[in-house]
């Protein structure tokens, strides 16, 4: 529990200093923000088995041929989701996550992929698996969302962090949609943290062993430890890159960082999966701000 209390504080402390930072830089927040969803399309998509590497992820946004073929629907999910994340970059300041901006992200999300799904929750003869898990009977679909909604809407008192991962894992469970519902729930979590003021995240591709395990965790027991640590660190991480820039410090490899310190590469690379020290994944690579 002082392991969670002092995640929290850390929050709290970061997003203290992020906030008198970012004052007149706004220009520089839109470029980090840009420069980052071909890193969250890769990462998401990767995490429902996409073939794409990041370095084709880019290509593919920036409108360049590649060097292989692949499937169209590989290249509408990359286009589609680049799209929405920018979409809710400015929408979530605007409304409150409703059922009718949840089914227009997913229209978005589907588009030319499953237009006969794309939009709408699944109906009464809609039953979808989820690894061994069958999801929740089509007919309560919509009433659960609902009561998410109100729950995460009416707990302002609880962190953001425990907020989101409740939010994440019970939206998973209930699965409302045929196709499409891990990666609309990972632009769900970003949707509600910059509603709430926060900065958004990454769940990064090489934490899907602990992200899958997150949700077991919760499907056994009803517990959001394991995703509330996974949400935490990827929320530190995420103002930690943005303050190494706002702060106008230093922006040096991890590996650099060891061989100017005299300090141990693995040591270090440990302290920043567990974000205790200012550390950020940025294109693969483990960074910070000196």
């Amino acid at each position: 529990m002082a392991k969670v209390f002092k995640a929290y504080k850390q929050i709290t402390f970061l997003r203290e200093r992020y906030y008198k930072a970012k004052s007149g830089k706004e220009a520089l927040l839109q470029l980090i923000n840009e420069s980052e969803v071909s890193e969250q399309v890769y990462n998401s998509n990767a995490i429902e088995n996409s073939t794409l590497s990041l370095e084709e992820t880019e290509k593919i946004l920036l409108q360049i041929e590649l060097d292989r073929y692949i499937s169209e629907r590989e290249l509408f999910e990359t286009k589609n989701l680049a799209r929405v994340i920018l979409y809710i970059e400015n929408k979530a300041k605007e409304k409150e996550l409703d059922f009718e901006t949840i089914l227009l992200l997913h229209k978005m999300l589907l588009s030319n992929i499953r237009d006969d799904v794309a939009g709408r929750f699944r109906n009464k003869d809609e039953w979808v698996k989820v690894g061994n898990y069958i999801a929740l009977d089509p007919k309560y679909v919509e009433k659960s969302l609902n009561d998410l909604l109100i729950r995460y809407n009416t707990s302002q008192d609880v962190h953001i962090i425990k907020r989101i991962a409740f939010f994440h894992l019970t939206f998973e469970h209930i699965h409302p949609f045929v196709d499409g519902n891990g990666r609309i729930g990972r632009i769900l979590i970003n949707y509600l943290l910059i509603r709430d003021g926060y900065v958004p995240i990454n769940i990064k591709y090489i934490e899907r062993k602990e992200y899958y395990v997150a949700f077991r965790e919760f499907d056994s027991s009803g517990k959001s430890a394991l995703m509330e640590k996974l949400v935490g660190k990827a929320l530190s991480a995420s103002y930690h890159k943005r303050l190494a820039y706002l702060e106008t410090k230093k922006i040096i490899s991890l590996n650099d960082f060891a061989k100017q310190q005299k300090l141990s590469h693995s040591n270090l690379i440990n302290k920043a999966k567990r974000q205790t020290i200012e550390a950020f994944l940025e294109k693969g690579v483990w960074k910070i701000g000196i």
